[in-house]
């Protein structure tokens, strides 16, 4: 099992444990994807084994001719966690981080077509990069915080988390309310509007404001 890394050298030995993501928390985005936004956050689950870290790269599965790059806020569990509240939410995090949730979108659009769940095209191994973890006190607001990938040099997505349908605080009380959240499970928090195709080659660049960056490439 992979542990986190934790910036500026910080030694603690955290456990990654399950990915519980969440899909179109950002308006735009659910618009560029023509579906339509839900009154609670959809989530789904990607397995730990999909974690990779910086200087990583992502696999191009076989099965698969089409992958989408996604920026996202990860946000780390301290502590088991049921039923809280919004008010007493963020006493459940460990830190933040900037991850990427790559989909296989061929896989995906073929699932959504017959009402198959999307474990497939979101569960390969290295199709969840993360980058180091950055602890809650040096994040004054996880509600106001810029993201930004680039592609190649190239930027293809930039916004802010003030943008989300759900605050964080708002999420965990939803997730916490299904499932018991334990220590080092990693919320995906979703991605907002400009994802896009990546092919075999190209370097992606992920920042979470000026707090932590991630960097990967696909092969």
């Amino acid at each position: 099992m992979r542990n986190y890394i934790f910036k500026n050298n910080i030694k603690k030995k955290v456990n990654i444990g399950k990915l519980v993501c969440l899909a179109r928390s950002y308006r735009k985005h659910a618009e560029e994807m023509h579906t339509t936004i839900t009154k609670n956050p959809l989530i789904f689950l990607k397995p730990a084994s999909s974690i990779i870290f910086t200087g990583e790269s992502i696999i191009m599965p076989t099965i698969s001719k089409c992958l989408h790059h996604e920026v996202e806020l990860g946000v780390i569990i301290s502590k088991n966690c049921k039923n809280a509240k919004q008010k007493d939410a963020l006493d459940f995090v460990l830190g933040y981080c900037v991850a990427l949730d790559i989909t296989a979108r061929d896989l995906q659009d073929e699932a959504k077509k017959f009402g198959w769940p999307w474990t497939i095209a979101k569960g390969f191994d290295t199709f969840a990069p993360i980058s180091e973890v950055v602890l809650k006190e040096k994040i004054p607001d996880p509600n106001n915080l810029d993201l930004l990938l680039k592609v190649n040099g190239k930027l293809k997505q930039c916004s802010n988390t003030k943008f989300m349908i759900y605050s964080v605080e708002k999420i965990i009380e939803f997730i916490s309310g299904i499932m018991t959240l334990e220590e080092g499970d990693l919320i995906l928090t979703g991605t907002p509007e400009g994802v896009g195709e990546i092919v075999k080659g190209d370097i992606l660049e992920a920042n979470l404001g000026a707090f932590c960056s991630l960097k990967v490439d696909i092969r």
